[in-house]
């Protein structure tokens, strides 16, 4: 037996003590799994946090449609909470405060990936648009070797498109 690890001894049958009925948790507090009345609130929040922005889209309440998306992603973010606390239990101190580390560690990596892939996407976006090449880039954009060649003339080179022209 090495590294200090003890093990139990054989239980005896009809013994009154077994060192197994802590449900398998030796030194760890139980978490809160909730009562009637913190299931009843934050059912009561999520409806309200549902109701309130369907209400919101469907009487047109706000016009600006970035503004409207900005409000929304507001209240799904108060709902989020309310699910995480009322339905899912998670405090700072549940399962020694890991679960919370977990959820800030995923927050940050869903950040990191949705910022990373706007970004990646306005640029791609910006830079790839029809109709942005002119003329001038499209000289460019043919080698000098085949802009010298016998019977190649520039001006019958394809035009670039802009997004109106297309059907």
């Amino acid at each position: 037996m090495s590294g200090g690890h003890q093990q139990h001894p054989a239980r005896v049958v009809g013994h009154g003590h077994d060192h197994d009925d802590h449900d398998g948790h030796h030194g760890h507090t139980h978490a809160d799994h909730g009562s009637l009345k913190s299931y009843t609130t934050g059912f009561i929040l999520a409806v309200i946090l549902t109701a309130i922005p369907f209400w919101l889209v469907m009487g047109k309440v706000i016009d600006k449609s970035s503004t409207l998306g900005l409000v929304l992603l507001g209240f799904a973010a108060v709902q989020i909470v309310v699910h995480m606390v009322y339905f899912l239990h998670m405090n700072t101190k549940s399962e020694g405060g890991w679960s919370m580390l977990a959820l800030i560690f995923t927050i940050m990596l869903v950040f990191i990936m949705l910022s990373g892939s706007l970004w990646v996407m306005y640029h791609l976006n910006h830079n790839m648009m029809p109709g942005m090449m002119t003329d001038s880039s499209m000289h460019e954009t043919v080698p000098e070797s085949m802009q010298s060649m016998p019977g190649m003339d520039m001006s019958t080179m394809p035009k670039s498109h802009s997004m109106h022209d297309m059907p």
